[in-house]
């Protein structure tokens, strides 16, 4: 006869069961996904894909621990501006029809994220960003953009901001749609953990730009996932901005399912003294003729930065041409970046790459701005601001490039990035 012995659950992993149960509502939808983290726990740094965020004890010197539960049921009201202008502004929490572009509907929905499908290959039986998600009963929404429409106007999604939010959204793009999507990522009080999930169907010939601007309270603590399904000859582009939030993991999983399918990815990620950021990503090429692009540069001035990518090709998949670059800019000793590029490539005619840089400013570089009378603190500065800049500009979108330049010269000036 064998004994399994069950891993104790630390403090941190019997306080967020306590939150979940405090929500309240919809328990019986919930229970599964509740009983599963009871079950499994949080991941530690033993599970592959969570190597370098140990959930488990991260999340344990952040979870509140007085008013905590009173804030879950709090709401705020955003009265920031759109984060591109003119953006036509959802909250998630109660959409109106009437603000909505034409050619885009949204309605809610009972759909739940599947916490027992795993898109990160890494990850264990469950995935962990989805089970919390269901566990904190997320809101649900479906949004849909009709076959062959242009929206006129970006359309931003926002949860519930000053109090924990938690949002499902599945976005369905028709054929031939084109569009702009700002997942806003915003608030957040001390201690308690916000999610948010979104799936999002490319239809063939669809085109969609997805812009993540996480800019929460440095104290937040926030979980995100982007699983994205491309078929044929779509293109799906993405940029994601981490501008703040104290422990942040956002994931982003594509299929590419469709010949000719088109993925492009871009982030700026600026990190500070006590943030842990952490990207992770699967490119999966599943059929033959695609091709995928990754870019991602790193301003660390403390705090610790993660960066995972996978690129994966299918048995069959031939003709893929798939490239991933991280790239960090370290500028302080109190910081630092792990970075993981893998490939895992199953077909024989394909064109993949990656790598992964870290260093200071090219001394060279300084010194040439020097030499034509630029002072050392703004020629610093002008370095640091290229290194970013330079994947913002292949957007080539320019209210959005206007809206990302303007954060990411805020976050400089006001760190004094010199």
């Amino acid at each position: 006869m064998s004994v399994t012995e069950l891993r104790p659950r630390t403090p941190a992993e019997t306080r967020l069961l306590q939150l979940a149960e405090a929500r309240g509502e919809n328990e019986n939808a919930r229970r599964p996904a509740i009983e599963a983290l009871r079950r499994d726990g949080l991941p530690t740094r033993r599970v592959e894909a969570w190597h370098y965020t140990d959930l488990r004890q991260l999340l344990g010197k952040r979870l509140g621990t007085d008013d905590a539960v009173a804030a879950l049921r709090g709401t705020g009201e955003s009265m920031l501006e759109p984060f591109v202008h003119g953006s036509a502004v959802i909250d998630l929490d109660a959409p109106q029809d009437a603000h909505l572009p034409a050619g885009l509907t949204i309605e809610k929905s009972d759909e739940q994220s599947d916490w027992q499908a795993t898109p990160n290959h890494l990850d264990r039986s469950i995935d962990t960003v989805r089970a919390l998600n269901v566990a904190f009963g997320a809101v649900s929404n479906t949004m849909t953009v009709a076959a062959g429409t242009t929206l006129d106007q970006p359309v931003e999604m926002r949860a519930a901001a000053g109090a924990q939010s938690h949002a499902f959204t599945r976005v369905v793009l028709g054929e031939g749609s084109k569009s702009i999507f700002v997942e806003r990522l915003e608030g957040g009080p001390s201690g308690v953990p916000s999610t948010g999930v979104n799936t999002l169907d490319v239809g063939a010939g669809a085109e969609v730009l997805w812009i993540v601007a996480q800019e929460k309270a440095f104290d937040a603590t926030h979980l995100g996932q982007l699983s994205v399904r491309l078929e044929a000859d779509s293109v799906f582009k993405l940029f994601v901005l981490n501008a703040g939030g104290g422990l942040v993991r956002y994931e982003v999983h594509t299929e590419v399912a469709g010949e000719g399918a088109d993925v492009q990815i871009r982030g700026v990620n600026l990190l500070q003294d006590g943030q842990h950021i952490d990207v992770t990503t699967t490119l999966n090429h599943t059929v033959e003729n695609t091709t995928a692009t990754e870019t991602f540069r790193n301003v660390v001035l403390g705090g610790h930065g993660v960066f995972q990518g996978m690129i994966k090709v299918a048995r069959g998949a031939q003709k893929t041409d798939a490239k991933m670059a991280c790239n960090s800019l370290l500028l302080s000793d109190e910081g630092d970046f792990s970075a993981k590029p893998e490939l895992e490539i199953f077909a024989d005619d394909v064109q993949c790459g990656h790598g992964a840089t870290a260093g200071e400013i090219d001394a060279n570089h300084l010194f040439y701005l020097m030499s034509r009378g630029i002072p050392l603190d703004q020629a610093r500065a002008l370095l640091i601001k290229a290194f970013v800049t330079e994947v913002v500009e292949q957007l080539e979108e320019e209210a959005v490039e206007n809206a990302l330049n303007a954060r990411i010269d805020a976050w400089l000036s006001g760190h004094d990035a010199r």
